[in-house]
């Protein structure tokens, strides 16, 4: 192991990162409703913490090693997390514990949108911007706008964006080159930003709420700046604006890419991940829509088709935004919502979940089985998109499910054992490890009721729900540290 490379590569990352605390500073100076102190302390500690740490490694210059960026990934996501804490420790409004700080800046950073803070809507102007900007920072992953910012600084990015990049294959390229793939995913991330941003803006939301609500629609985060997330505006307008980003964010930039390069729209429907993807969040707020009229909760189809349309998507992609109180909703529709977001969204997208590629591998690994017993000495491919794929890749994503459900387990119990009830624990472990934000039970609506040790396990959830559970756990292996 490089010790002392990735140290270096880790204060040059923080100096970056605390680049961050000046937007909300000047939202501070501009507004003039106090948090200019907190984030201009936080700024000072960050950027001297990475300068010292750049400075006692300085002459630390190799080659990265796939090791290397998977240490570099975990340390920096937990530093940078530590460090987007301070301006809730420092900040007099909220003033938070030490807790709930770290578990605010997580849920910010991963995208989970999981909220301790209550009375939003009150908060100052810079917390507001803040958050929603931490969203935004963490959808794409700072991981792969550092690829493009390292080579220039003579350190080579791919293992990090190996390390960092989601889904089961991650040795594609949309260009030859690592760091123009990194420039094309933020010029893609940046464009659907600005779009959304005026978007929401035409339909009604003042400047500063626009941009606070894309922040966290194209990061498919969910926070908002107020307690009543969309449903604060009562907009169908807006509702639909949500649902229409939600689900582009949901979809893999890959696809995004090529479809702008050859100006082919048709590129989403031929790939099978997007269509199960459609599909499936289709299907899923049919239903709800039919069981809210059917059960009497809205008094026209209209309302009813709007609210499951809009929850459908925004818990199937992982984002979070709610316009009703859906932890409330009748029958087995909450459970149905919460289920689906262990699917999530499209691999190399921003949203969370086991992602829909795997989902839909492990159905047709089961098909297949299911045809051996009949025939045990087919040959048999898996095959996406008309392609077969590589035994490891159907290995990994086994190994992957079994990982999850182990952990899940591991955690929902010591949830359990920490007093929560049994729908708490496990939709808390849920609605963290998907990286979703709001869960059922006593987690509905905020995490603010959880004793500090479960929001300690809610963070270590959030995490590998961001990593995508390898990348962390691989750490805790004798075999990585082995030489």
């Amino acid at each position: 192991m490089q010790y002392r490379v990735a140290l270096r590569i880790l204060g040059l990352l923080l100096m970056v990162f605390s680049t961050t605390m000046l937007p909300p500073l000047a939202v501070a100076w501009w507004y003039g409703d106090g948090g200019d102190a907190a984030f201009f302390h936080s700024f000072l500690i960050s950027a001297g913490t990475g300068f010292v740490l750049w400075l006692l490694n300085f002459n630390a210059r190799r080659e990265l090693r796939l090791r290397d960026g998977f240490v570099v990934v975990v340390m920096f996501w937990t530093v940078l997390g530590s460090s987007g804490a301070l301006p809730f420790l420092l900040s007099e409004d909220p003033h938070l514990s030490v807790s709930d700080a770290f578990f605010e800046s997580f849920s910010g950073l991963t995208t989970t949108g999981a909220t301790i803070i209550t009375h939003i809507d009150d908060l100052p102007h810079a917390v507001l911007f803040y958050r929603q900007f931490l969203q935004w920072l963490g959808g794409m992953g700072i991981i792969v706008l550092a690829v493009a910012i390292l080579p220039m600084l003579g350190i080579g990015g791919l293992q990090l964006y190996r390390a960092e990049t989601p889904g089961p294959m991650k040795d594609s390229k949309l260009t030859p080159r690592i760091t123009e793939t990194a420039k094309a995913l933020w010029y893609i991330y940046l464009s659907l930003t600005v779009a959304c941003t005026l978007a929401y803006w035409a339909a009604g939301m003042n400047a500063f709420d626009a941009l606070g609500h894309a922040f966290s629609t194209v990061a498919i985060g969910g926070f908002s700046t107020h307690d009543a997330s969309i449903g604060y505006y009562q907009s169908p307008l807006i509702e639909s604006i949500a649902v229409v980003f939600m689900l582009i964010s949901g979809l893999n930039f890959a696809l995004h890419f090529v479809a702008v390069r050859r100006l082919n729209w048709r590129i989403y429907w031929r790939d099978e991940e997007a269509r199960v993807f459609l599909m499936l969040l289709a299907a899923v707020a049919a239903v709800a829509t039919v069981y809210l009229w059917e059960e009497g909760t809205y008094d026209s189809l209209g309302e009813a088709f709007l609210s499951g349309v809009f929850q459908a998507v925004s818990i199937g992609t992982t984002t979070g935004f709610t316009t009703a109180q859906y932890h409330m909703w009748p029958g087995f529709l909450p459970v149905l919502l919460l289920f689906v977001s262990f699917i999530g969204g499209c691999s190399g997208s921003t949203g969370g979940g086991m992602k829909v590629i795997r989902v839909l591998l492990l159905v047709k690994q089961g098909k297949r089985e299911i045809v051996r017993l009949v025939h045990p000495n087919a040959m048999i491919p898996v095959k996406v998109g008309g392609k077969p794929l590589p035994e490891n890749v159907i290995s990994a994503v086994w190994g992957f499910f079994a990982l999850y459900v182990a952990v899940f387990v591991m955690m929902m119990l010591a949830m359990m054992a920490l007093g929560l009830d049994q729908v708490t624990a496990f939709s808390a472990v849920a609605a963290s490890i998907n990286n979703l934000g709001p869960g059922l039970g006593d987690v509905g609506s905020d995490f603010a009721s959880l004793p500090d040790s479960a929001k300690w396990i809610s963070i270590f959830a959030m995490l590998l729900g961001r990593l995508e559970i390898f990348t962390l756990l691989v750490l805790f292996t004798p075999a990585f540290w082995r030489r």
